[in-house]
């Protein structure tokens, strides 16, 4: 397959232009009969991939079947109304659920020796490589999977073999690819490569889907002000590509700061986050930025539940979200917990372990479930009237009695970072 790698030459970023003469030039010279469309769901709204994935399915469908699997894990379905939003004028008849329960297969194992290897003997249960039946399905001659390079929590940077695995992965690869990140420390991992999680990924890709026609088309972006830029494009079946863009996403997605922060205040966009699964990374992006003592008030109007599947969300309304000590002792006598490692790992992820505190504010869940699951809880209303997102710059800002803060409008878009903790 083409290589197609681009990077911006000026402060605007890629051209839409530039994005689908790109898009166009890696499917020249080939016809294809039956393709599937894998890009992520809308908690990517700002990857650019609705772009690119409308571009691809209008150059495919009058000469091929194209099918579209959005990448959701364990998140919701996406609704019509978000497949607008994000994919334009895709028939929402194209796209298929992936149920991360049922509609996988087992493809492979990665042995407890690789394991206690790669996690310097943290971690020995083998990885059971599961994935969602129609990328294996051979009908398929082409799989274009689409993404955004980024920081991430569990992986180290998010895409490639993650899209894949994760994204259309069965229960056991997300349980223990969360497990072993969280064990071997997240902050050991964001925002690098050739994590021990990357490595179980890698692995996978090496053993088990070597022989399927996979393309990844791969973005590096920031969302200034809402607008979405494209600061480089990656296209092919190589993990070079993966690369270069995470050269580029460390540059862009990578904030390092002088000091560390005493108060930190996130917002989230409502239309992407609704749950503290996903609100969550207001904890993970700024954790490392954040002196000890220090404050995180996670702005929250549209968060209404804590997991994206009501039986995550049950276990995390059971257990909270106590610190890491108190989940991995728990988890060993906890069967629950074991037979559903994603949650343990999600629920080590989200503690501050105490280093500072976390207030949601919220509107559309009560303060006292926020309270029970051990986060602190305001009124959204009220700490947005102090606090508004409207008025705020991205950054450090000074309020009128003289409080410092630090500002996110968007915490999926990048790291932080105290350069002194780093």
């Amino acid at each position: 397959m083409k290589e197609i790698y681009l990077t911006e030459t000026k402060p605007e970023g890629l051209s839409l232009e530039e994005i689908k003469k790109a898009i166009k030039d890696s499917l020249e010279g080939k016809k294809y009969k039956k393709v599937l469309l894998v890009p992520p769901d809308f908690t990517r709204f700002y990857s650019n991939a609705g772009v690119i994935t409308n571009t691809y399915y209008h150059l495919l469908k009058d000469t091929a079947v194209v099918d579209i699997l959005p990448a959701l894990g364990t998140h919701v379905a996406m609704t019509k109304e978000e497949c607008e939003e994000m994919f334009g004028d895709i028939p929402f008849e194209k796209f298929i659920y992936h149920n991360w329960r049922n509609d996988v297969v087992k493809i492979g194992e990665a042995p407890k020796e690789f394991l206690l290897d790669i996690s310097e003997g943290l971690w020995d249960e083998p990885v059971n490589f599961e994935i969602n039946k129609l990328i294996m399905d051979e009908s398929y001659d082409l799989i274009i999977s689409i993404g955004q390079i980024i920081p991430h929590e569990v992986v180290g940077i998010a895409n490639h073999s993650k899209n894949l695995f994760v994204g259309c992965g069965g229960k056991d690869i997300i349980n223990s690819s969360h497990m072993l990140g969280a064990v071997y420390g997240m902050e050991r991992m964001m925002g690098k490569d050739h994590t021990p999680v990357r490595k179980v990924l890698d692995y996978g890709m090496e053993h088990f889907l070597n022989n399927r026609p996979i393309m990844f088309v791969l973005t590096v972006t920031t969302a200034p002000g809402g607008n979405t830029l494209t600061h480089g494009l990656y296209i092919g079946s190589s993990r070079k590509g993966f690369e270069l863009g995470i050269v580029k996403a460390q540059e862009k997605n990578l904030i390092f700061l002088d000091r560390g922060i005493k108060k930190c205040v996130v917002y989230l966009e409502p239309k992407e986050f609704k749950s503290t699964w996903l609100g969550n990374k207001a904890v993970y992006r700024t954790r490392m930025a954040i002196e000890d003592g220090g404050e995180l008030l996670i702005l929250a109007p549209g968060i209404n539940k804590f997991g994206e599947d009501p039986y995550n969300d049950e276990l995390i309304r059971k257990y909270g979200y106590q610190g890491r000590l108190k989940v991995l002792e728990m988890f060993k006598h906890d069967e629950i917990l074991k037979k559903n490692m994603s949650i343990s790992a999600h629920l080590i992820h989200g503690s501050s372990d105490g280093r500072f505190s976390v207030t949601y504010a919220v509107k559309n869940i009560t303060q006292k479930e926020v309270e029970g699951v051990y986060f602190n809880a305001a009124d959204y209303d009220q700490m947005a009237k102090r606090y508004n997102p409207e008025k705020l710059k991205a950054g450090w800002n000074i309020m009128p009695d003289g409080e410092e803060i630090f500002y996110i409008p968007n915490p999926a878009l990048g790291l932080w970072i105290d350069k002194n903790r780093f």
